[in-house]
């Protein structure tokens, strides 16, 4: 795929391009130096990132299993379903705003860079405080759309609204570090992950029973351990950026910059929002997925919850590698290195493809003990968990290809399309052969839809990678 990947310039072959000028590097420079060192050591802390935000979550979820019991776990479960959704719409923004910072960051364009991460921050700040008044006051209307069972319904309400307050803590944290990652760093970030997950997990217990002097806040404590732990995290990244005087830093005028910008603004709002989209269809795909698996039973819809579990990690290095593409494709832009978009997607494709097989194998190769940790060595769900993932498992590492690709066109601007493409491998590609199969199959349908939908992706999303015009969306 190399030949797709230069934009050719001024009517030459891509590979009789002129190479751009050597600037002198500057913290965060991602485009100079070898290409897969500067993408592993990009990557690798926000990898750390998400298995660590993704441990923190399954802890805390013990914490109020244990000490709260089901309904309280319950509550939990129906509030977060809402939260996901409004982190989508943030977590799209945070993606737009990481690529535009990485384009003028790129271009040595500081100041402009500045302005979008801070009408990145300002806009975000603005959306999640009027979710948070908005979610305040139709909590409850919420949890009744939902059909949150009665008995943890009050619980639910309670979590739910402490989240909702809070919510504006969550979404600066986010945002502050994507703009970070669209600035070359990704460690402080990281840094900021392991204060936040150490104290939410400490926090948790303390403010649910509430030891001595300390409250005892129930499932509020929980929500408000994951607050407090957010706002420290927020508190250590802003400090770390005004104590080194990073680049994102904003002083005096240039905290203006926080009231969105028309250019700036626009380009988070439309490039953000397909993103954003793309999480919420993978999600709807999947509610989807664990009703139709919840029919055929107690043992399949256990073993599919199981499944689930170590998939989430194996799919963690497509996305941190994903992410540093993008983000390294971004500032080669603003950098007119057109050249070395081709080898940072080739070498992150060969890198993910490596890491994304490994984990695969050691998933397939110890499936027992490892879904023993969530079954139990002796439970009827194992043989039907065990069979899940022989059919299952390589279909992540083939759709994996999409997050790399993906994640250069992204940078490019062209999101629209890949949106498109996730919609029809989830839809008519999963689901649709679900329906056809079922009748023919049976449940062999549910667990078969993955690699076909995977396969239809992956598809589609080369084929427009080689032959579509998403470079055409790259607008300096």
């Amino acid at each position: 795929m190399n030949e797709a990947s230069p934009i050719p310039t001024g009517g030459m072959e891509p590979e009789e391009a002129p190479s751009p000028p050597q600037m002198a590097r500057m913290q965060g420079d991602l485009t100079q130096g070898p290409i897969l060192k500067t993408l592993m050591v990009f990557s690798i802390p926000m990898l750390i990132s998400n298995v660590l935000q993704t441990l923190n979550g399954s802890v805390n979820a013990i914490w109020v299993g244990r000490l709260l019991g089901e309904s309280a776990l319950a509550a939990t479960a129906n509030a977060n379903i809402v939260m996901f959704l409004l982190i989508a719409l943030v977590f799209g923004f945070g993606m737009a705003t990481t690529v535009r910072v990485g384009q003028h960051f790129g271009a040595r364009q500081i100041e402009a860079a500045r302005m979008t991460f801070g009408s990145g921050l300002g806009f975000c700040l603005l959306l999640s405080v009027l979710c948070a008044i908005g979610g305040w006051l139709g909590a409850e209307a919420l949890l009744n759309a939902l059909g949150t069972p009665g008995k943890s319904r009050i619980e639910a309400l309670a979590y739910l609204r402490v989240i909702f307050v809070t919510l504006p803590l969550g979404s600066l944290s986010l945002m502050v570090s994507m703009g970070m990652r669209g600035a070359g760093d990704s460690k402080t970030p990281l840094h900021a992950m392991i204060l936040t997950v150490a104290l939410d997990v400490i926090l948790n217990p303390l403010l649910i029973i509430g030891p001595g002097p300390i409250p005892t806040l129930g499932i509020a404590g929980s929500a408000a351990a994951t607050a407090f732990a957010n706002l420290a995290g927020l508190a250590f990244q802003l400090w770390t950026i005004y104590r080194k005087d990073l680049p994102m830093r904003l002083r005096g005028a240039e905290l203006g910059y926080l009231i969105p910008h028309g250019s700036e603004l626009k380009y988070v709002i439309l490039k953000g929002l397909p993103m954003g989209a793309q999480m919420l269809l993978a999600t709807s795909a999947g509610l989807i997925m664990v009703g139709l698996v919840n029919r055929e039973g107690l043992d399949s819809a256990a073993a599919y919850g199981a499944s689930l579990q170590l998939w989430n990690y194996l799919q963690m290095p497509a996305m941190a590698i994903g992410s540093a593409v993008s983000a390294m494709v971004a500032q080669s832009l603003g950098a007119h290195d057109h050249g070395r978009v081709g080898k940072v997607t080739e070498i992150g494709l060969v890198a993910n493809l490596a890491l994304s097989t490994v984990m695969a194998a050691v998933i397939v190769v110890f499936d027992h003990p490892l879904l023993a940790l969530f079954l139990g060595g002796n439970s009827p769900a194992m043989p039907i968990a065990q069979h899940i993932q022989l059919v299952c498992t390589a279909s992540f590492v083939i759709v994996s290809i999409t997050m790399i690709l993906t994640g250069t066109m992204r940078a490019y601007g062209a999101v629209v399309v890949p949106l498109i493409i996730m919609f029809l491998g989830l839809y008519p590609g999963r689901l649709g052969f679900y329906h056809l199969a079922y009748p023919l199959i049976g449940s062999e349908a549910l667990w078969w839809a993955y690699p076909v939908g995977s396969a239809l992706t992956v598809v589609l999303t080369l084929a427009y990678y080689r032959w579509g015009k998403w470079r055409a969306a790259y607008r300096p």
